[in-house]
């Protein structure tokens, strides 16, 4: 479900399960926890590109196990977010894609963000009868309150422009791969000391303080009745019984 190679120092992990829009199921989840380790450790890793194949980047959780039991699944999605906050390499999402839910998470919790013209985003959560409660940890920071407010309470969606203007990815692009390209070389041009020392400088407002209640409201939400409707009315392609 990952691909995963190193060229000049760069380590880059691109999310492999187009299927199902690289939803974030356990097995991909252990497996992108797995590389961002190898890069972590691999000395002549400078830095990590994080992007995806197929037409999204991701669509966050993986609903049909959600629909059974989603209590290890938000833990495990803390200890991730954590993880890619705490390298101590930067890790720069490429994306050119869709952008959804818990895949809002994984792109917060990146150093640089870069979106190409076909990225979209949309914090779902709540036209499901959920929260974006363990996301938050990574894109709250990230926003104006403003803008956290509207997009997390109307669950609408927008795009790459948008997503740079709110503080949620550095740059929209025209071309990913141009931008991408010219990213990576300017921090090949770092010392990787330097690197290592000014990554916890430009991290600290992300703390994970709220990360035990927040993985409990999550799990709650997820076991609802509302919630369990939500999804199952969003795989069944149909409007939610609330929907007026």
């Amino acid at each position: 479900m990952i691909e995963y190679g190193v060229d000049r120092g760069v380590a880059r992990i691109a999310l492999d399960s187009p299927h199902n829009r690289n939803a974030l199921s356990s097995a991909l989840m252990s497996e992108l926890a797995r590389r961002l380790n190898d890069a972590g450790a691999d000395d002549t890793v400078r830095a990590v590109e994080l992007t995806h194949t197929g037409g999204t980047f991701s669509a966050g959780a993986d609903l049909k196990e959600a629909r059974v039991d989603m209590t290890e699944g938000t833990r495990r999605l803390v200890v991730l977010l954590q993880q890619i906050v705490q390298l101590p390499k930067p890790v720069i999402a490429s994306i050119d894609g869709h952008v959804r839910a818990g895949g809002m998470g994984l792109l917060g919790a990146c150093d640089i963000a870069l979106a190409g013209p076909a990225s979209t985003f949309a914090f779902t959560e709540v036209r499901l009868g959920l929260a974006p409660a363990i996301i938050s940890l990574t894109t709250l920071p990230r926003l104006s309150a403003r803008a956290a407010g509207r997009y997390y309470l109307t669950g609408e969606t927008f795009d790459a422009s948008t997503a740079a203007r709110i503080g949620l990815v550095t740059e929209a692009v025209d071309d990913i791969d141009a931008a991408t390209h010219a990213m990576l070389d300017a921090l090949r041009r770092a010392s990787p000391q330097g690197l290592r020392e000014t990554k916890p400088l430009t991290t600290r407002a992300l703390t994970f303080a709220d990360a035990d209640l927040l993985t409990t409201q999550s799990a709650r939400l997820f076991a609802s009745d509302e919630a369990r409707e939500g999804m199952t009315s969003f795989l069944e392609k149909r409007p939610p019984r609330w929907a007026l």
